[in-house]
């Protein structure tokens, strides 16, 4: 068998023995997403409108209407992704532009 395939199979079985509680050499990282983010907040201090914020960012206008407006929450993945805004927007515009290093 290749390098790659024992690599492969290496990392298999520490991750079925991390699952199984055994001490294995692994590093874990944990995130800590917050229960609830401020949309509007975030969205103000990027001093952008409604329809800007949705289209820079990638979300459709209900949805950011509804966040604000208090009628749904965003759920996990958005509210990490608008985590990440509110710390590094520029970052994100650069990351989303297709402008970013490879």
């Amino acid at each position: 068998m290749s390098e790659v395939g024992e690599s492969i199979i290496r990392g298999l079985e520490e991750a079925l023995a991390y699952t199984r509680g055994e001490p294995v050499p692994v590093r874990v990282h944990h995130v800590k997403v917050p229960a609830s983010v401020d949309v509007k907040a975030i969205r103000n201090v990027l001093g952008l409108t409604q329809a800007e914020f949705a289209s820079r960012f990638g979300f459709s206008l209900g949805t950011l209407r509804n966040w604000e407006r208090g009628h749904r929450q965003p759920e996990g993945a958005a509210r990490a992704f608008l985590t990440v805004i509110a710390r590094e927007p520029d970052a994100v515009m650069k990351a989303l532009s297709g402008n970013a290093a490879a």
